[in-house]
């Protein structure tokens, strides 16, 4: 029985609720499907969600890319989002090499943006290679 038969959801840690939903929601466009306060649930594609939750000490802490999302254009996106004032992260570093708008190419054709919450959580949308 190995949990690959299961759905996830990613978890993210904030430091201020109200500022969160505001990027989550107003920005982001996220639906909500569960509001307890200090623990909000994102509704997404195909039954996957992604939670909120108020914890300060924890929040912007990890380094890694905490949760992507799939997307068929990721240019046409990263344009979407940078009109609602979201700023791309810019790389040089190894494989990941980001051009002006903030995209890396990895080999293969994929296709990755990568940006942060209010709290430095890092995200990002991805375009899986075209055949």
């Amino acid at each position: 029985m190995g949990l690959g038969r299961y759905k996830v959801a990613a978890g993210l840690a904030v430091s201020d609720m109200g500022r969160a939903r505001e990027f989550y929601e107003g920005t982001l466009g996220l639906s909500v499907s569960i509001d307890s306060g200090d623990n909000v649930q994102y509704r997404c594609a195909e039954g996957s969600v992604m939670h909120v939750y108020l914890s300060p000490e924890h929040a912007g802490n990890s380094t890694a890319t905490l949760a992507s999302w799939g997307v068929d254009d990721v240019e046409s996106v990263v344009d979407e989002l940078t009109e609602k004032g979201v700023a791309f992260e810019r790389y040089e570093e190894g494989s990941i090499v980001t051009d002006e708008k903030g995209i890396a190419t990895f080999e293969g054709g994929a296709r990755v943006a990568y940006f942060t919450d209010p709290d430095g959580n890092t995200l990002s949308i991805a375009q899986a290679p075209r055949p």
